[in-house]
């Protein structure tokens, strides 16, 4: 399975960190947040990552290059303005194939086992949702028998982490658009499955859970 790191991104939460350096770029525990992410792909087996960039974007392809250090093989989705979740995604299709590939926030930090996911989803999409943080306490959507779905009794954070199949995106037009209504429409079809993982999740988000990364990293 290809894999791909969201990293266009702003980062407007957490400026002024971001004015001059990519947020996927700021580090933590010694190294560049969108690191773990590959050192954790690559454990996991991964090894065709696929990098959209926009900020700054020049910046992380001169820090990671083509891959061969963290065993993996890296091609760049080079996106003059971002195109937010879904227009990335989408804009990266060339890059990804026609099989499942994976997606994941390269603002998140997370020991997820990555090698865990399904290779062949029951449905257009797969995803990792995690225990509503204090920052998010509403969450996303709700699970139910595998299943994910737009309302429920129990509400769980989506995590930044899901696998997809190409044909979610199928008769879309190149350009900026968001992922989670295609994902709302998949559920409502009952073509989204998922799972909670209550291991170690992280948003890095605002320079305060920068800092709680970098302490939690500290202590192991």
């Amino acid at each position: 399975m290809k894999a791909m790191i969201l990293a266009a991104g702003r980062g407007e939460r957490l400026r002024p960190l971001t004015d001059h350096t990519p947020k996927p770029l700021l580090p933590a525990g010694g190294r560049p947040l969108i690191e773990h992410l590959l050192v954790a792909l690559a454990t996991a087996g991964f090894r065709d990552i696929v990098i959209n960039t926009a900020h700054l974007g020049y910046q992380i392809e001169e820090r990671l290059g083509a891959g061969e250090r963290f065993g993996v093989r890296i091609r760049y989705s080079r996106e003059g303005t971002a195109l937010e979740t879904g227009g990335g995604i989408h804009r990266a299709l060339p890059l990804l194939g026609e099989e499942p590939f994976l997606v994941i926030n390269g603002d998140i930090a997370t020991d997820f086992p990555f090698n865990r996911l399904p290779a062949s989803p029951d449905g257009l999409a797969h995803l990792v949702l995690v225990p509503n943080p204090p920052h998010h306490p509403g969450g996303d959507f709700a699970l139910a028998g595998g299943r994910v779905l737009t309302s429920g009794p129990s509400r769980h954070t989506f995590s930044g982490i899901g696998v997809y199949r190409p044909e979610l995106f199928r008769g879309l037009e190149d350009g900026r658009f968001a992922l989670a209504p295609l994902l709302r429409a998949a559920m409502a079809a009952g073509k989204v499955s998922g799972e909670l993982y209550e291991g170690f999740w992280m948003d890095i988000g605002t320079p305060e859970r920068l800092a709680a990364l970098e302490r939690w990293l500290a202590g192991g």
